[in-house]
C-alpha cells in the first residue's frame, strides 16, 4: 500500500520537475508548439499523479481489486500517454505520435474502471 502512495508521489513530483525542465531547460531548444506539446505531457502526469494517490487512499479503505485494475491503467496512461509527448516534444521524432492515444485509452479505461468501482464500493 505505501508503494502505491510513493509511487503516486514520485509521479507528482517528477511533473513538477518536468514542467519546470519545459519552462526554462527546453524553454530556448524548442519551439512553442513543441513546448505545448511537452506542457500537456506534464498536465496530464501531475492531474493522474493526483489520482493514483486519491486511487491508492481509496484502495486502503475498501480493499477493492478493481482500483488496484484503475490504478495499473492509469500508471500506464501516464508512461503511454505523457512519455510519448515528452520524447515526441523533445526529438520531434513522429514516430512517438501514435503511441499517445493508447495512454490516452489507458486513462480512459482507469477512469471507467473507477466508475464500476464506485458503483460496488459500500460505505
Amino acid at each position: 500500500m505505501n508503494l502505491l502512495i510513493s509511487f503516486g508521489a514520485i509521479c507528482a513530483g517528477l511533473a513538477v520537475a518536468l514542467g519546470a525542465f519545459a519552462a526554462h531547460g527546453l524553454k530556448h531548444k524548442l519551439d512553442e508548439s513543441m513546448i505545448t506539446v511537452f506542457q500537456t505531457g506534464v498536465q496530464y502526469q501531475f492531474y493522474h499523479s493526483l489520482a493514483l494517490l486519491i486511487l491508492a487512499l481509496l484502495y486502503r479503505h475498501f480493499q477493492q481489486g478493481l482500483l488496484l485494475w484503475s490504478y495499473g491503467f492509469m500508471l500506464a496512461g501516464i508512461v503511454f500517454f505523457s512519455g510519448s509527448l515528452y520524447l515526441l516534444a523533445i526529438t520531434s521524432n513522429k514516430i512517438f505520435g501514435p503511441i499517445t492515444p493508447l495512454g490516452g485509452v489507458c486513462f480512459l479505461i482507469g477512469w471507467i474502471i473507477l466508475v464500476v468501482a464506485g458503483l460496488k464500493m459500500e460505505s
